[in-house]
């Protein structure tokens, strides 16, 4: 891969919701990590053509492997902090590659 694909910026925020007195919860957001990314535009795997389908807008994004990025899980979501748009975490692909990890993500949110 060369120098400067990863030119995007996304964040990896954790649901930390809080119950209250009355047994009702609260959703909230955690940031844990952020990152630079690239975009993957393409056909993509199964995941993102039955999301494509389906009427969903679904991508993969490349982000380096790091301790913190192993950490993310589907229940997270993603960020892109320039564009202010949230998206689901639906797949982590952290195995296939030694130094990225592949990310799909579904979305934006509204």
């Amino acid at each position: 891969m060369r120098a400067g694909a990863l030119q995007e910026r996304v964040a990896f925020d954790e649901p930390t919701g809080t119950t209250d007195s009355f047994g009702g919860t609260t959703e909230a957001w955690t940031e844990r990590h952020v990152c630079a990314a690239q975009w993957l535009y393409g056909k993509g795997d199964e995941s993102v053509q039955a999301a494509r389908e389906a009427g969903r807008k679904a991508y993969k994004i490349r982000v380096r492997q790091c301790a913190a990025m192993r950490a993310v899980t589907e229940g997270y979501r993603m960020r892109d902090v320039r564009r202010s748009t949230v998206w689901n975490v639906v797949e982590i692909n952290a195995i296939t590659d030694r130094a990225f990890v592949h990310v799909t993500v579904e979305g934006p949110q509204p």
